[in-house]
């Protein structure tokens, strides 16, 4: 699957990333990740004021914001996501299930935990403290209960979404400073 796993190492790949549990039986499991120069703390305020209508998602946003550009700048206004809040995604929110400044920012579509959900899905971000700045590690888990479910996740929801991530990971890049190795 196109960068199921891009800049992750072994070790992130194998190992949990907070929020697993939301999705514990999901198809898709994709981990992505970047070391960035700054500090959690500098990352994070980035991560909470994601969203459609909000910061954007810094990815392309002619497809996921409209067109209209994700910001460049840290906007005191969207510093106020917490856990249970709604983050909106386009013509669905997600939930923020768990907002932890600055280790942990947790989304979900579905119910938490698995459930009957026709979609469930998580995509969190972990940031790990690392000499010179943050490890940022992602992580998708992802389930479409459908009858073409599993087509669904492999050849369009896998692929999208690991384009989508990268290019979101290397604009937080840019924005908190140069990526580091």
């Amino acid at each position: 699957m196109i960068f199921q796993y891009w800049g992750a190492t072994d070790d992130e790949i194998r190992g949990p990333v907070v929020g697993d549990d939301l999705v514990p039986d999901a198809r898709l499991i994709a981990t992505r990740s970047i070391s960035l120069s700054a500090t959690p703390d500098g990352v994070f305020p980035w991560l909470r004021q994601m969203g459609f209508k909000r910061a954007g998602w810094y990815s392309y946003d002619l497809i996921d914001n409209l067109g209209r550009r994700s910001a460049r700048s840290i906007e005191p206004r969207w510093q106020n996501v917490n856990t249970g809040d709604r983050v909106p995604a386009g013509p669905l929110d997600f939930e923020a299930a768990l907002v932890d400044p600055p280790r942990a920012f947790v989304l979900c579509l579905g119910s938490p935990g698995g459930g009957a959900r026709r979609v469930q899905f998580s995509l969190a971000y972990e940031l790990r403290p690392e000499t010179g700045g943050t490890r940022l590690v992602t992580r998708v888990r992802a389930r479409v209960n459908l009858p073409v479910g599993r087509l669904v996740e492999r050849f369009a929801l896998g692929p999208g979404d690991g384009i989508m991530l990268r290019k979101q990971l290397l604009s937080l890049a840019d924005r908190v400073g140069e990526p580091r190795g």
